[in-house]
């Protein structure tokens, strides 16, 4: 079984994932956004108080409140860093970007892969598949567990709302399909685990999101 925990850190209330296999206890760390000491701890001890091993840090896309945290969660677990080659950008101006929101923040490194579809993710006998979901940044990547029925969905898709696309690389129309052509293809009653706010169904997005009905 995948297991779930959210952590909502940083000034932007974004959801930080830590996602694991019961039995082997490997772990991946979805987005680290932890911003603060108190959030470093606070994600740490949960990990060290449970006893996980952190395979993966995996970026979904690359704005500053989902990467704020790269760099001390690959500094003190060193795990295989994924996230998608389009976003680069972001990544290597993440400094300059904490500059223009008036925070001091640690550079990101860079990527020990790039995510593509073919990208196998393992945590213990669990696994799961990256699906290409671009329009709020160039590069998004969604994460599907088809097993558990789970779904990671960055910023592309919230409950009863979608993400913006009016940042760098952003694009209506490409999110639109993204959701419309590769989320809404997922059975109903997969649960979806945004960037930010609470969880939802893809089932509830087709029936109730405004932007579909």
């Amino acid at each position: 079984m995948l297991n779930v925990q959210r952590f909502v850190f940083n000034p932007f209330n974004e959801n930080t994932f830590l996602i694991w296999d019961d039995n082997s206890k490997e772990t991946a760390v979805i987005d680290p956004g932890c911003f603060v000491k108190s959030e470093e701890a606070a994600i740490s001890g949960f990990i060290d108080s449970n006893g996980l091993k952190i395979k993966y840090m995996i970026n979904t896309h690359c704005h500053i409140d989902h990467i704020v945290g790269n760099a001390y969660i690959k500094s003190v677990y060193n795990p295989t860093y994924l996230a998608p080659e389009n976003d680069i950008p972001l990544i290597e101006s993440l400094v300059e970007t904490g500059q223009e929101y008036g925070v001091s923040v640690k550079p990101s490194p860079l990527p020990d892969e790039y995510i593509s579809e073919e990208t196998p993710i393992m945590l213990g006998g669990i696994r799961g598949i990256f699906i290409f979901t671009p329009g709020h940044t160039p590069g998004e990547y969604s994460l599907y567990f088809e097993k558990d029925k789970i779904c990671f969905t960055g910023d592309l898709l919230f409950k009863d709302n979608i993400g913006r696309t009016d940042l760098w690389g952003g694009d209506y129309n490409t999110l639109i399909n993204s959701i419309g052509i590769k989320l809404f293809a997922l059975p109903d009653d997969v649960v979806i685990y945004p960037g930010h706010d609470s969880s939802s169904t893809i089932g509830h997005e087709k029936r109730s999101n405004p932007f579909f009905i």
